[in-house]
């Protein structure tokens, strides 16, 4: 069965009372649960982590990837400026979506630009928490038909 990776950096955990205006009221484990939920509908596995911490998210990914089919990371404000964690998914070897809850193309303008967008398959942002579902569903059909070929 193939397993994916949610990764989510800091202030994530917040979710849910930070910011609802841009982030929602989701939290992040209602968020998990219904990456839960699609990935069963699925036929797949999700891992989840978060962490504020830059180097504990670099951790995870190096010793979480080995088996992993792919990715999912909403690096919250280390999108902008993470360049360990961006080491981290490159080297990491695997098909990764990158999330963000809010349209970051339309805030200010550090935020607009993402140190990981080099290195993953794509993006999905402005969609709100349904992003993760979105996320999920796309990278499993991608490795579906890598795997196929």
């Amino acid at each position: 069965m193939a397993r994916y990776l949610v990764v989510n950096g800091p202030n994530l955990n917040a979710l849910g009372k930070r910011a609802t205006g841009h982030y929602g009221t989701k939290t992040l484990s209602e968020i998990e649960a219904s990456l839960t939920e699609k990935a069963s509908a699925l036929g797949v596995e999700v891992e989840f982590f978060q962490s504020n911490h830059e180097g504990a998210m670099v951790d995870y990914i190096q010793g979480s990837s080995g088996g992993a089919h792919g990715m999912v990371i909403n690096a919250g404000a280390l999108t902008h400026y993470g360049y360990s964690l961006r080491d981290a998914v490159a080297d990491a070897g695997l098909p990764v979506v990158e999330v963000h809850i809010s349209n970051i193309h339309a805030r200010e303008r550090w935020r607009r630009r993402s140190v990981l967008a080099d290195v993953v398959r794509g993006q999905i942002a402005g969609l709100g928490w349904r992003g993760y579902v979105a996320a999920l569903e796309v990278l499993s059909q991608l490795v579906a038909e890598e795997e196929s070929a």
